[in-house]
């Protein structure tokens, strides 16, 4: 749907690989799962924020944009990709109000309806503006961005098709990086963004060549039009003159995503998605250049020397991807229901942080404040006519209102105050506790892992139609890493009661006697057993990466993940036993229904070569990139490696790369029988800048490069 951003493979993943059972591993289990409660309480608020259901909390298909209706606090139009604008009542009761999915092509990820803009007129004029994607034959992406005019004859109910009429037009080369928001300013002029084209790297150099309008924020006049024109061109842009396409306000963007007026003062703020290092906020003025793609950020992103930048206008912040990453612009907040967040920009990304700055822009980078940490996939904010705000949570399909949240406690210090441990002996599980494993490991570089799950009193797990297990509010996931049979770190992941997901890290000392609350990521040497080796522990904010919205929150915790047998150690329900996992959480009535009837899913462990290898890879990649590579997902392009797909759904074979090929000549994402051209392949071998996993993995996994690079030399043809 928007800027995909490459594979996150092993942040705070609630997933591990481990054998329990032996005796020297902990183990924990509970003769009623159902009534755990000791770790955390079951309970736990997320923070000074919290999110309220809008609409009675309905769901939209991957949503980007809400608007309201002007003087009517009741009722709003909520937009899809696919193509259909949806009038909503704040009661959760719709209609359509328009379907254009016949015009519209929206199966690239970021493709689709990207915009809607209403006239500052439209009480009057029923006049609305649209910016999406449609098939195009003269483009190699069958892609062509349009903004067009449309009427509503009963105040936004319903749009008028055979009024559509096309605006601007102009190809798109590749599927990524379309932008296409459109939104009016003070002026009464309509404002346009576009991506640079797409691929990586901006290869073309369109963010400089103002002769195309990739790269680009644009302004147009819908009002004063010149015979036998479409629309018209404000005398102040920049190139009305000559030297540009005369739309163009500014220029040197890469990926413009969401961009506002402030109400106040005028102001047009946006997010600017990065390429590898850094996510930006600018605050865009008429005729600016930012600067892409020679700089990405503060820096310049081509090679030294840096090429100079005609007028190169910094951005207002910055930050890397420790912090988050596919930065989603919002609105300077001039509501009244937060009122510490009055006159501060607020601004989020697509691994579901929200951010605010200060407008004032003093000092110079000004200081980047948390609001929220969430799972939601955010598409994008949007405002009521009051100025309060809406995060709407592309991967899930809901839309959610900003609102104070009055209790903010926070985690203990220690691992030994949580209660998921012994508080004499924090290196022992609580016994309400249930440990449990996966039949796919997730590559960690080289840690052992130990897991156990906490439900709170009479929660249930809902299974999905593809097996992920919904987790129940108070949920408290707990795993444990190991280098050299030494505890380094133990993760709480925990849903909070307002349906969040949040991660917190415990750092343990040096002689093991507690773990300390990380209040930020940090990385270090740690000792391994055979010398040392560099080890990250995730922030909160990474911890989100993998822990999207699109991938259900918690991750590994599904039938065919834990379709295994286990050891269980004896409990009041009796004796010792081993047992498949799925059989033992049904027996603790752990399921709010029951389990689908065999066959159940199983996903083979990538390091049994009794099993095909297509199969073991296509595990490994289930379990290691699929929680971003899918529908709704963070990462980028197309790519789906869920385990359910089939080879021909994964859409990698053969696929063009739209981050950059890597300077491989005809490389492709998957290129059969040759890995030495496939950049699944690559980035796990390198551990560069392009490595795969991009955070929190320093070491190569012998396994999972082996088991891949063995699918694809055994691959004989794509599969079309």
């Amino acid at each position: 749907m928007r800027p995909r951003f490459p594979l996150v493979l092993s942040l705070c993943a609630a997933i591990a690989a481990c054998a329990l059972g032996d005796d020297d591993k902990p183990s924990g289990d509970s003769a009623n799962l159902a009534s755990v409660n000791a770790c955390l309480g079951g309970v736990r608020p997320s923070g000074g924020y919290g999110f309220a259901p809008a609409f009675n909390d309905i769901s939209f298909r991957n949503p980007i944009a809400v608007a309201p209706l002007p003087g009517d606090n009741e009722h709003f139009l909520v937009v899809e990709k696919a193509g259909v604008i949806n009038y909503v009542a704040n009661d959760g009761t719709r209609s359509v109000a328009l379907d254009i999915k016949d015009r519209v092509n929206s199966s690239p990820n970021e493709a689709g309806l990207l915009g809607l803009a209403l006239h500052p007129k439209f009480a009057e004029n029923g006049l609305a503006f649209l910016s999406y994607t449609k098939p195009s034959s003269t483009s190699p992406a069958n892609l062509a961005s349009v903004i067009v005019r449309i009427k509503s004859n009963d105040g936004g109910k319903t749009f008028d098709k055979t009024t559509l009429t096309e605006l601007l037009q102009f190809d798109q080369p590749y599927s990524n990086h379309n932008g296409g928001h459109v939104a009016f300013g003070p002026d009464g002029r309509l404002y346009a963004s576009f991506g640079d084209g797409g691929s990586g790297g901006d290869p073309r150099g369109y963010g400089q060549n103002k002769d195309v309008f990739l790269g680009k924020m644009l302004r147009i006049d819908v009002d004063v039009v010149p015979d036998g024109q479409l629309y018209g061109i404000p005398e102040d842009n920049p190139f009305a003159n000559g030297g540009g396409k005369p739309e163009i306000y500014a220029y040197g963007l890469r990926n413009t995503w969401r961009f506002n007026f402030d109400s106040l003062t005028g102001e047009l703020w946006a997010g600017d998605v990065g390429q590898n290092r850094a996510e930006e906020v600018d605050k865009i003025t008429l005729g600016g250049n930012y600067g892409w793609g020679v700089r990405e950020g503060f820096r310049c992103y081509k090679p030294e020397p840096c090429p100079v930048v005609e007028n190169a206008i910094d951005p207002i912040v910055e930050y890397g991807r420790s912090m988050g990453f596919s930065i989603t612009g919002g609105y300077v907040y001039r509501g009244t229901a937060l009122p510490e967040l009055q006159g501060r920009y607020i601004f989020g990304d697509f691994g579901g942080k929200i951010y605010s700055i200060p407008t004032t822009v003093s000092p110079t980078p000004p200081p980047i404040a948390t609001v929220a940490l969430t799972n939601y996939s955010i598409s994008s904010f949007g405002q009521d006519n009051d100025g309060e705000l809406f995060i709407l949570d592309y991967g899930a399909g809901k839309v959610k209102r900003l609102v104070p949240q009055l209790s903010s406690e926070g985690l203990p210090a220690k691992l030994s105050q949580t209660g998921c441990v012994l508080a004499n002996d924090p290196k022992t599980p609580s016994s309400k506790l249930l440990a449990y494993d996966v039949t796919t490991p997730l590559w960690s570089d080289g840690a052992e892992k130990y897991r156990w799950i906490s439900l709170p009193p009479d929660g249930k797990i809902n299974v999905a139609p593809d097996g992920h297990f919904d987790l129940p509010n108070g949920t408290v996931l707990v795993k444990e890493f190991r280098l050299g049979g030494k505890r380094i770190e133990t993760r709480l992941f925990v849903r909070h009661t307002d349906s969040s997901w949040a991660g917190y890290t415990y750092e343990w000392n040096a002689d093991e006697s507690d773990a300390l609350l990380l209040l930020d990521g940090k990385t270090k040497e740690v000792p391994n057993g055979n010398g040392a080796q560099v080890w990250t522990y995730p922030s909160r904010s990474q911890c989100m990466q993998c822990h999207n919205g699109a991938a259900g929150g918690s991750l590994g915790l599904e039938i065919g993940m834990l379709n295994m047998e286990h050891d269980y150690p004896a409990d009041e329900a009796g004796p010792a036993a081993r047992m498949n996992q799925l059989a033992k959480l049904e027996q603790l009535g752990a399921f709010a229904a029951p389990l689908p009837a065999e066959p159940r899913a199983k996903f083979p462990n990538p390091a049994d070569e009794s099993v095909d290898v297509e199969a073991r890879a296509r595990s490994y990649v289930h379990a290691n990139c699929a929680f971003c590579h899918r529908p709704g997902g963070p990462g980028r392009g197309a790519a789906d490696f869920r385990f359910s797909r089939t080879f021909k759904g994964t859409k990698v074979c053969e696929a063009e790369a739209e981050t950059g090929d890597l300077g491989v000549p005809d490389g492709k994402l998957f290129v059969p029988g040759d890995p030495s051209k496939s950049l699944i392949s690559l980035r796990m071998h390198t551990l560069d800048g392009n490595r795969m996993p991009p955070l929190a993995s320093a070491i190569v996994d012998p396994i999972g490069t082996s088991v891949v690079d063995g699918w694809i030399t055994t691959t004989l043809m794509c599969p079309y």
